[in-house]
């Protein structure tokens, strides 16, 4: 098995993280996006929230159910139809950091044979809780790195307009 221990720490302090990027983001940086069709700072945190929900109720369907179908869903219609244009970032940090650690606590706490259970995802195919583990807490960081670079090229941007 892979290092349990290390990935569950990593999925731990994915709010941290965030919440390191975000410092002193306010006003139109929040909004600005490197190119057209790209998401902003405040879409992507409200996006990581949600994914949070979602990851919450497939953690719990494979850990409590045998082989339960985990269903895909358009993360473009969701930035689209919820208003992420409009979510506040630190509501929707705030929500991420409270359902991840929720999440943590439920994981943390379970025997590590628990982590080789599975789940059928309509997309990918058959995914461990451990593949499903380290998947989320990848996708913070991901979404951390993607928000610093957005942060950079903005703060190019304005350099050059200044």
């Amino acid at each position: 098995m892979s290092n349990l221990p290390e990935t569950l720490e990593r999925f731990r302090r994915g709010p941290e993280l965030l919440a390191v990027v975000l410092t002193g983001v306010y006003g139109e940086e929040t909004d600005f996006t490197p190119a057209p069709g790209k998401w902003s700072i405040r879409q992507i945190v409200a996006h990581l929230a949600d994914g949070e929900l979602v990851g919450a109720h497939r953690f719990r369907q494979v850990i409590a159910e045998d082989n339960p179908t985990l269903i895909a869903f358009d993360q473009d219609a969701w930035v689209a139809n919820l208003d992420y244009a409009r979510r506040q970032p630190k509501q929707s940090l705030e929500s991420f950091r409270r359902v991840r650690a929720e999440n943590y606590e439920l994981l943390k706490a379970l025997p590590e044979t628990a982590f080789e259970r599975k789940g059928m995802h309509s997309e990918r195919g058959a995914l461990t809780l451990l593949q499903m583990l380290e998947y989320f807490a990848d996708h913070a960081e991901s979404h951390a790195r993607q928000m610093q670079a957005i942060r950079e090229e903005y703060k190019k941007l304005k350099g050059k307009k200044g």
